[in-house]
């Protein structure tokens, strides 16, 4: 059942003074060390407690799908619908294959829809044409959540909230897109229009936006990356001086004016996500550096060109500390060698700073093409999803991006079969949200036929719709082993129907089988069902 202490008060929102938030620290000329070594974990870990920590029964494994300028899906534009969806279908069943259990798809590249919508155009990256519908009253969003569910796959929607035209010149823009009902919302930077934060009807709007997707589609979450103010670009300048003086609130300087209109932002989209259904998680994936340890103290030991907080206007460690949002994935896509933002020191920034939320790592594995100039080898890759274990403070991986991840560059996808993902995961309960597990199914039953035994359940019974089961988890023990749901290498199946034959067990061995129930966030039921079968 859902906690209802999750309710944020509007009139809290809008009566928080600007400088209530702006707690980013305080500037600072304190250089660091040329060297500083990763810190050191607990290494007194019992056996079962390293099979733990190397492989995890609860982990979120996730990959970014990006639609904008058909870099991973649809593959090019002007695909008839029926293409669209044999490439989808084929990209979340790689997926599967590989032990991936949630899909983070970009819906809203640049103020367009790939869903049916009343506020935004058809996205120019289906059709070629921005505002032309697909043929065949197709619905991208609905099909996409439908073929991940199947498969037991979280779908997450991803916003980009602010880029409102990519390109000034080269775009392809509709009759009724925003930009030209509103134009005085936006400002240009780079050949790029934006949507100005500081306008509290722009924030409104950009919530109906989020608002509109969660109500009329079945998603598991909503995933805002990294563009909120623009990356600065060398002599532009962001054009918002004016509604710096007329919405102030209380701002003494225009920067943590800007900080402070994201923040609101934050609050107010996680607000009307549970507002309208509660189970929706709401999750970032910043820009990995905060900021640099020479600019405060309290940032990481990096010397990084631009930060998080300086030059994106988001304090993304004070969403974490007020818990604003359910996870953050930050982007730590730099190897552990890297001179300028090494991901061992990111990482120890990132588990520090944790507090009681999700962190998922974003890794970047196009960086497994060695065409690319910052290539690196899958060991590289592996030794960063296993340090991020042995911090045990992450919650799971996200892979950026899916063309990367079906081209499969240096064969890594055997190579993860075979070492990180060599046993299913499930993903981690998000407790805050809903902390109360299923009853367990009844009536196992098992039968053996040569070398295959058949397994069938009922459903548990519940009280409650949120406490029904969502999925099931098979278990299979041989004899003399214990009954313990604890190790990923005991699961057989993480699965939506009530059937299982397992394969792979072998002729007259005894064989006893658990079944867990699971709902809709991952609360596993304490209990199980069990059979034997010689």
């Amino acid at each position: 059942m859902l906690n209802k202490n999750l309710k944020i008060s509007f009139a809290f929102i809008i009566a928080i003074a600007c400088t209530s938030f702006i707690t980013g620290g305080n500037n600072s000329d304190k250089t660091s060390s040329d060297v500083k070594p990763l810190e050191v974990v607990k290494t007194s870990l019992n056996p079962e407690e390293i099979f733990i920590r190397n492989h995890p029964k609860r982990e979120l494994r996730s990959a970014w799908i990006t639609t904008f300028t058909n870099l991973d899906w649809p593959s090019s534009k002007g695909l008839t619908s029926l293409q669209q969806k044999k490439e989808f279908s084929q990209i979340v069943s790689d997926f599967k294959k590989n032990s991936i259990n949630a899909v983070i798809c970009q819906v809203r590249a640049s103020s367009d829809a790939f869903y049916k919508s009343k506020l935004s155009p058809w996205s120019e990256w289906l059709t070629g044409q921005q505002g032309e519908a697909p043929d065949g009253n197709f619905d991208p969003l609905k099909f996409m959540v439908k073929e991940c569910h199947k498969r037991n796959m979280e779908f997450h929607a991803w916003f980009n909230p602010f880029r409102a035209v990519s390109h000034v010149k080269f775009s392809s823009i509709a009759e009724d897109h925003i930009t030209k009902k509103k134009p005085e919302w936006f400002f240009k930077y780079g050949n790029t229009l934006y949507y100005n934060p500081g306008i509290p009807e722009v924030r409104k709007y950009i919530c109906d936006v989020v608002k509109e997707v969660v109500q009329n589609y079945d998603i598991d979450g909503v995933h805002f990356d990294d563009y909120f103010y623009p990356y600065t670009i060398k002599g532009e300048k962001i054009p918002d001086e004016n509604e710096f003086k007329l919405y102030s609130r209380g701002c003494i300087d225009i920067e943590n004016w800007r900080r402070d209109n994201i923040n609101l932002l934050i609050q107010e989209v996680a607000k009307i996500i549970k507002e309208e259904k509660e189970h929706v998680k709401f999750g970032v994936s910043p820009l990995a550096i905060w900021r640099n340890q020479k600019q405060d103290p309290e940032g990481s030991f990096t010397n990084s060109g631009q930060s998080s907080y300086d030059n994106l206007y988001c304090d993304t460690k004070l969403w974490i500390e007020e818990s604003w949002v359910d996870y953050m994935a930050p982007q730590l896509y730099w190897s552990t060698s890297n001179e300028f933002a090494n991901y061992n020191h990111l990482i120890n920034w990132w588990t520090k700073n944790e507090y009681n939320r999700h962190l998922y790592v974003g890794h970047a594995i196009y960086k497994l093409d060695k065409k690319n100039r910052h290539s690196f080898g899958t060991d590289e890759l592996i030794k960063q999803v296993t340090i991020g274990r042995q911090k045990g403070k992450v919650d799971g991986n996200i892979y950026f991006r899916a063309k990367a991840f079906i081209n499969n560059h240096q064969n890594f996808q055997e190579t993860i079969g075979e070492s990180i993902y060599k046993y299913p995961a499930l993903i981690p309960a998000m407790t805050w949200i809903d902390s109360i597990p299923p009853s367990e199914p009844t009536k196992l039953k098992a039968k053996r036929n040569e070398n295959k035994v058949f397994l069938k359940w009922k459903s548990p019974n519940y009280k409650y719709k949120n406490d029904s089961a969502a999925y099931y988890v098979v278990y299979r023990f041989e004899e003399g082993e214990d009954i313990s749901t604890k190790f990923s290498n005991k699961i057989l199946s993480i699965q939506k129907n009530n059937e299982f034959i397992d394969s792979t067990a072998i002729k007259n061995t005894y064989y006893q089988y658990a079944v867990t129930s699971v709902d809709r966030l991952h609360n596993e039921s304490r209990g199980f069902a069990l059979t034997e079968i010689q």
